[in-house]
């Protein structure tokens, strides 16, 4: 599967695929942002599987530069998928999804449906 552009209900989001190049670091956010510049989309859907080793480790702060470029550049991001394992581990991330996921910004889902029934 490739990345691709779609519509979910009246938003336009860019889903990358599962199979990619990882993504950790703010020059990875703004990339991807980048490829989308003159298109209308509000929303970047990234699978847990792109990410690189370490994002989810809230020490090393990339999680929070990495979503934080997406704030900056006005679009809406979800981590799609299973973060149990990473969640089990950190107290800090739970409330970090918890909080993010309370917001408009920034959401935590298991799946592109779940991020469509919050869009609607």
């Amino acid at each position: 599967m490739a990345d691709v552009v779609t519509d979910i209900g009246d938003t336009k989001a860019y889903l990358l695929a599962p199979d990619g190049p990882k993504v950790a670091s703010e020059q990875d956010a703004v990339d991807i942002i980048g490829q989308l510049w003159g298109q209308p989309v509000a929303l970047v859907a990234i699978p847990v599987e792109r990410f690189a080793d370490g994002v989810f480790d809230l020490k090393t702060t990339l999680l929070g530069h990495f979503t934080q470029k997406f704030i900056g550049y006005g679009k809406r991001l979800a981590v799609l998928g299973d973060l149990g394992e990473h969640l089990a581990a950190s107290e800090s991330l739970r409330a970090y999804v918890r909080e993010s996921n309370r917001g408009r910004h920034i959401w935590f889902a298991a799946s592109i449906d779940e991020v469509a029934a919050r869009l609607s």
